[in-house]
């Protein structure tokens, strides 16, 4: 089969051929037809899990993946073969990913039945990003009428902020360009702010003199993060996705949150299923490329929204 691998720790990633896996006790076997690209793809291809988790060699990436059951291993009960299924294929030993024809995992991973009414292109866009966005403001708890500032709106995870605060009742400030301010309206956002024309705290603070109730930063380094802080109210709510919050300095000022990774798994994914097959979250996706030209898009920046392979 056809899979994008790495052969060591910050290779190249590269089109290989690998043999077909086949599901042992308790694991399914999925014909990929979509997977989703992640900034964290290239971290594991770096080796970010090194020491964390065993790896095997040459390593097919991808996280995030969409097909068919093709094959069930003995004691699986949860699928069949047919279901159309979506889920993280991220499991040890790392290596084993979704950037390729077929994948393996056990049926009790991260991997839930696609609705109908749900493109396959779609779903294999929802399991990081979106999960991640859920996660941020079920952690958050967004009361009504709260004003909700998002900095990295317009990618992967932000995308689908903007629409969850949204349907939160959050009045939602997005920091996009201006040409990307309509998109940011379409979503659910009640004002953008242009990171090109100015610092972004500058703006908001000028715009919002009593501050915000919430930040939600996915991309901004330690230091501008503390910059951005500063527009927060006291006892208000804070998140990063990369890391990049200095928790002392927030519970100076009872600032909630701090750093996030997403622990969302199979029951969060079907929450979020079911709002895009109900029609309430809308699934951005920028760009749709063949699975030869992963390595094209692995690590690039300034995707305004998702980026998925069709495999």
């Amino acid at each position: 089969m056809r899979a994008i691998v790495v052969r060591s720790f910050a290779a190249t990633p590269e089109l290989a051929d690998m043999p077909v896996p086949e599901p042992g006790v308790g694991a399914v076997r999925v014909q990929l037809e979509a997977a989703g690209v992640n900034p964290f793809d290239q971290r594991m291809a770096t080796g970010i899990l090194d020491g964390k988790l065993p790896h095997d060699f040459p390593m097919i990436l991808g996280v995030d993946g969409a097909g068919t059951v093709s094959s069930v291993g003995p004691g699986v009960n949860k699928f069949a073969v047919g279901d159309r299924v979506v889920g993280k294929f991220l499991n040890p030993p790392v290596g084993h990913g979704s950037f390729a024809e077929y994948a393996v995992l056990p049926e009790d991973a991260t991997l839930v039945r696609i609705p109908d009414g749900v493109p396959t292109i779609a779903a294999a866009a929802l399991p990081t990003a979106g999960v991640t966005a859920q996660d941020i403001v079920d952690a958050s708890k967004i009361e009504p009428d709260q004003t909700v500032l998002i900095v990295g709106a317009t990618g992967g995870v932000g995308s689908f902020l903007v629409q969850l605060a949204n349907m939160a009742g959050a009045h939602v400030i997005a920091t996009a360009r201006g040409a990307d301010a309509d998109q940011m309206t379409r979503l659910g956002a009640a004002a953008t702010i242009d990171y090109t024309q100015g610092p972004v705290a500058a703006q908001v603070a000028a715009a919002y003199p009593n501050g915000v109730d919430a930040l939600f930063d996915l991309v901004s380094p330690p230091e501008a993060l503390a910059e951005l802080t500063a527009v927060v109210r006291d006892g208000g709510t804070v998140y990063s996705t990369i890391w990049a919050a200095d928790q002392d300095a927030l519970c100076d000022r009872s600032i909630k949150g701090g750093n996030i990774e997403s622990s969302g798994r199979a029951p969060e994914l079907t929450r979020l299923l079911d709002r895009v097959a109900a029609g309430d979250v809308v699934v951005p996706i920028d760009a749709t490329i063949p699975l030869a030209a992963a390595a094209s898009v692995i690590g690039a920046s300034g995707a305004r929204g998702k980026t998925v392979l069709s495999i």
